[in-house]
């Protein structure tokens, strides 16, 4: 991906220097807890529940890191952290660039819709953060949070995505970036509220269906941003978008569920399989316009 000469985001919000964020876990009340001991009923019953509003797929925790790791003829060329400053200074230059491409591509897009497109801001973290939907820790991967319209990222995520997932390279991890600014516009363009209200007058399989419909229309927003900054600015490389389309691919609920218990209940997907992702950011990537992404008008997901 060409994003050197790029400009750089304003709207970075770098919390990493202050440490993680600590969540404390309230003990059962009558003396039942005790100093270093387990955590209560309802605090797993909290946890329960941020992971539902972060969007989170309860998976990751139950050890999806078991995806196929790169081979070793792959080579990387994204942007890595050593874990020290340059590395660190390097990733995060790379998250602004992605950041503001995806700005003046929105920006156009919402200007054609007639409307203003507001900017989130991306709050870059180190094992844990606090947010306006609650707490989160880094296992739980980039999130997007409407409550104040902010993307969370904890860069280690993206060595996971190569290590673990087997998905290396610049352009998958600026399609990470894209799905969640994706959600953005869909907090934007009032989808995510109207999602959340249907999802209450339904029983679990139907708003997990609900979830894989809006999880899937932000990958083919992810597409919009990458088929319209190419033709503005010609960021592709050879390569890029196997990169995103392989990312895509590693983290489809089938595949994650297959490889962390050997087989796979549909019903409880929450963002769609390895096929329907890698396709509908195709869609967007192909057609670049926003009504090729309605998810929620198809007779086949």
């Amino acid at each position: 991906m060409r994003w050197r000469s790029g400009r750089r985001s304003n709207n970075i919000e770098d919390r990493r220097s202050s440490g993680p964020a600590r969540m404390r876990f309230p003990f059962p009340a009558g003396g039942g807890g005790k100093k270093g001991g387990g955590i209560s009923l309802g605090s797993i019953v909290v946890i329960l529940v941020l992971m539902f509003v972060f969007d989170i797929n309860p998976l990751e925790l139950l050890g999806g890191g078991g995806t196929l790791a790169p081979t070793s003829s792959e080579q990387s060329v994204e942007p890595q952290s050593s874990g020290g400053q340059a590395g660190d200074d390097e990733m995060k230059a790379f998250v602004s660039v992605v950041l503001a491409d995806t700005e003046d591509t929105w920006h156009a897009a919402f200007k054609e819709l007639g409307r203003s497109y507001k900017e989130p801001r991306l709050v870059l973290f180190r094992g844990a953060v606090q947010s306006a939907c609650g707490f989160a820790q880094a296992a739980m991967g980039p999130f997007y949070c409407p409550g104040d319209q902010k993307v969370y990222l904890d860069l280690s995520f993206f060595e996971d995505l190569r290590r673990q997932h087997g998905a290396p390279g610049d352009f998958a991890q600026a399609y990470v970036i894209a799905h969640e600014i994706g959600h953005h516009v869909q907090n934007l363009l009032g989808t995510s509220g109207k999602v959340q209200q249907a999802q209450r007058g339904v029983d679990k399989s139907g708003a997990n269906e609900l979830s894989v419909m809006l999880e899937l229309q932000a990958d083919c927003y992810a597409g919009i941003w990458a088929h319209r900054a190419e033709s503005a600015r010609q960021i592709l490389e050879e390569g890029d978008i196997e990169e995103a389309l392989r990312a895509a691919n590693a983290i489809g609920d089938d595949r994650l569920q297959k490889e962390s218990r050997g087989y796979i209940t549909p019903d409880s997907f929450t963002h769609g399989t390895s096929e329907q992702r890698m396709r509908w950011f195709k869609r967007g990537l192909t057609t670049g316009s926003l009504e090729s992404c309605n998810t929620f008008a198809t007779n086949s997901l």
